[in-house]
């Protein structure tokens, strides 16, 4: 149970920060940015603190009611009432515990969708396609843009690798449990014999990096202009398009091949900046032992998490041992919300039983 101490801490801080954003001239513009982010970040959390308070007011009233009156009526309603409450205060405590988490401060960006072809050859292509329609109508439901950035076909469908822009509000707390290895068991179009086949496709999320994240030197980048060709045919011709970016110091490399240089070019720096400031988030997680035990899986890109079984219609993340008879739903991108929703659960709750720990 969060201490009245805590709460009445939490109302100090707001306090505190609605009289200091209106005193905008005794801070810099970074500081104030940071405090009206955190201004922001508290009015949710003070309207759940209000209501924690004024139930558990109501509560101690009602018992005082109980214990002095001499009214038999008034008081079996408010035995009625206490009964009630004593249902409802645990839930708002966790609720309000839930809010003060520590936050991922990448939760709330976009990001950036990778999907390669793993093992199984054309049937692996095909499931990468799959997933990227999953998420494509995933994105959709959640009233979020998904945009194609770079595409690799395979002759038989779907793709060798796909990536794609997911813009929207929340878009990475979402979707970052989404990073690992998924499995599909089916039988293959180009199987006669019936019999099933395992593939898999690699899934990684990235989010958004900002300026502000990086220390970045314009000298640590290396900027090639390439010809990039076609698929052949009619698209056998040739331009200097393509732009490659390295990111010296780490060796990372991106590349982009659209038809406007300009685009790739800023395509292409943008997903850089993606891959570095996701290799700052891996060392800073590192350093935190408490933070990786309140994780749900490792989130490696070699851990296989989930597996799509077509012969009996189910998904099992392996996680978190859910398992549901909803594949069609799931692929279709509406039932996808009930594994996140399942996954999210479970990381909020891992989190809050470390930190009763004491971790």
């Amino acid at each position: 149970m969060i201490s009245d101490e805590r709460l009445n801490q939490l109302l100090e801080r707001y306090d505190y920060l609605g009289h200091a954003l209106g005193t905008p001239d005794e801070f810099s513009n970074e500081e104030f940015v940071k405090l009206s982010r955190e201004y922001a970040d508290l009015g949710p959390v003070v309207e759940a603190v209000n209501a924690l308070k004024a139930a558990r007011d109501e509560f101690a009233d009602l018992a005082e009611m109980v214990a002095s009156g001499d009214d038999p009526e008034m008081k079996e309603l408010a035995q009625e009432e206490m009964l009630e409450l004593k249902d409802r205060l645990p839930e708002m405590d966790r609720a309000l515990s839930i809010q003060l988490l520590p936050k991922d401060a990448a939760d709330e960006r976009s990001a950036i969708l990778e999907i390669r072809a793993g093992t199984g050859g054309d049937e692996a292509a095909l499931f990468a396609g799959d997933l990227y329609q999953m998420y494509e109508r995933y994105a959709a439901s959640q009233g979020w843009k998904m945009e194609m950035v770079s595409a690799s076909a395979a002759e038989v469908g779907g793709f060798k690798e796909v990536m794609a822009n997911v813009t929207g509000k929340g878009v990475f707390a979402k979707l970052k449990f989404e990073s690992g290895v998924h499995r599909v068991q089916r039988v293959p179009v180009t199987e006669s014999g019936g019999r099933i086949h395992t593939s898999a496709a690699t899934v990684a999320v990235l989010p958004e990096a900002e300026e502000v994240d990086l220390n970045i030197k314009q000298e640590d980048f290396r900027i090639d202009t390439m010809r990039a060709s076609g698929s052949g045919g009619q698209h056998v011709n040739t331009t200097d398009s393509a732009v490659r970016i390295t990111h010296i110091p780490t060796g990372i490399m991106v590349v982009q091949s659209d038809k406007s240089q300009h685009k790739n070019r800023e395509q292409a720096m943008k997903i850089m900046m993606a891959r570095l400031y996701e290799v700052e988030r891996e060392k800073l997680h590192a350093e935190r032992s408490e933070d990786r035990k309140a994780q749900v899986g490792s989130g490696d890109r070699s851990e296989r998490i989930r597996t799509y079984n077509f012969p009996q219609g189910r998904v099992t993340d392996h996680r978190i041992g859910l398992t549901l008879h909803k594949l069609d739903q799931i692929l279709a991108g509406d039932g996808l919300a009930e594994v996140v929703g399942a996954l999210i659960s479970e990381d909020q709750a891992a989190k809050l039983a470390a930190m009763e720990e004491g971790f």
